[in-house]
């Protein structure tokens, strides 16, 4: 008895009471609480910021080499060989597996 009456009167107010078991759910129990949900986001977006600065990184390597294979005639030779197995007139082409 004594402990109930040391309860605060607006501690005994069932809305209220439901109100804080509601919030108290929602913050920590839930499936889409705050705490898990803003830590899953923030490394969903770091692993995004890390695809975007290596696709950012490839751009710019892509963009090197294509402006390399415009102006040099033997390193865009170099590259029709290599990445297309391309070849000259009497050329014979030998593929060798790695």
């Amino acid at each position: 008895m004594k402990l109930i009456s040391r309860i605060p009167a607006w501690l005994k107010n069932k809305y209220i009471l439901t109100t804080l078991v509601f919030v108290v759910w929602i913050l920590f129990f839930d499936d889409q609480d705050i705490f898990t949900t803003y830590f899953k986001h923030k490394s969903e977006l770091h692993k995004l910021e890390e695809s975007r600065d290596y696709y950012l990184d490839q751009i710019k390597l892509t963009k090197s080499e294509l402006e390399q294979l415009k102006s040099d005639k033997s390193t865009l030779e170099k590259f029709a060989r290599e990445k297309y197995w391309m070849k000259k007139e009497n050329e014979d082409l030998f593929i060798l597996p790695e």
